[in-house]
């Protein structure tokens, strides 16, 4: 489905997953769950690379930065899975648009949480500013494949994160120990 939704044919995908069209339908009654199944699991990937980001440090400069960097390896990666995501010929199809905000509202949630924790801001305001953060991730990292930026990828994290951590720090750290760690 790398050509989009209404170019593949089933008779194509069976060919390419390697097994014949009957055992495709046996799986998947129509081209439209075919889609929505491999949806789920990129949007999946998406959700799982970012949580493993925001787990990988206490260091909030360098939890911004692997955030980040968890996008821009999500649209570089080789199968092209962000596209199927993000730029789907099927983003009026209700089932499409749900999981596509579904997953942009669960990484937004993830990085949501450490904000409020961090700062002590509303869940209101620790929300607005997540989405924020995860918008620009996603549409950089984004225009930066599409570009065939000679940015290496490295660069262009380090480029966003600096911007995002700007941004950001100047919300003061909260609590017992926030003199003890990094903003």
């Amino acid at each position: 489905m790398a050509q989009g939704y209404h170019a593949a044919a089933m008779d194509d995908i069976a060919e390419r997953a390697g097994v014949s069209k009957p055992v495709l339908y046996q799986h998947f009654p129509g081209k439209l769950d075919l889609y929505l199944a491999l949806l789920d699991q990129h949007c999946e990937a998406l959700l799982a690379g970012v949580r493993t980001a925001l787990a990988s440090t206490t260091d909030n400069k360098l939890r911004v930065a692997a955030t980040m960097d968890a996008y821009f390896a999500y649209v570089e990666d080789e199968g092209g899975a962000f596209r199927l995501v993000f730029e789907s010929d099927l983003t009026n199809e209700p089932a499409v648009r749900e999981r596509v905000d579904r997953v942009s509202l669960q990484c937004a949630e993830a990085i949501s949480d450490v904000i409020a924790g961090d700062t002590g801001l509303s869940k209101d305001e620790s929300m607005l500013l997540a989405v924020g953060l995860g918008g620009v991730s996603q549409v950089v990292a984004r225009y930066w494949l599409s570009s065939e930026s000679a940015i290496p990828r490295e660069q262009a994290v380090r480029l966003l994160t600096s911007l995002a951590w700007r941004g950001i720090a100047g919300f003061p750290l909260h609590g017992a120990d926030a003199g003890d760690e990094e903003h």
